[in-house]
């Protein structure tokens, strides 16, 4: 009789994604129409146009 044990294989559990940032416009723009968002160096400008959609712009 072998009483030899097999080593277990670690099953990886699932992890999840993690879910992205989300943050409100109006407290992002704080009452105003547009923000500079400066990434990598360069300034970029998030606007709220004429029918209330938003636009970012280098």
């Amino acid at each position: 009789m072998n009483t030899t044990q097999q080593p277990v294989r670690a099953i990886p559990t699932p992890v999840a994604p993690a879910l992205p940032l989300r943050v409100n416009s109006q407290e992002l723009l704080r009452q105003g129409k547009s923000i500079q968002i400066e990434h990598d160096g360069k300034i970029y400008e998030l606007r709220v146009t004429r029918l209330n959609k938003l636009i970012l712009t280098a």
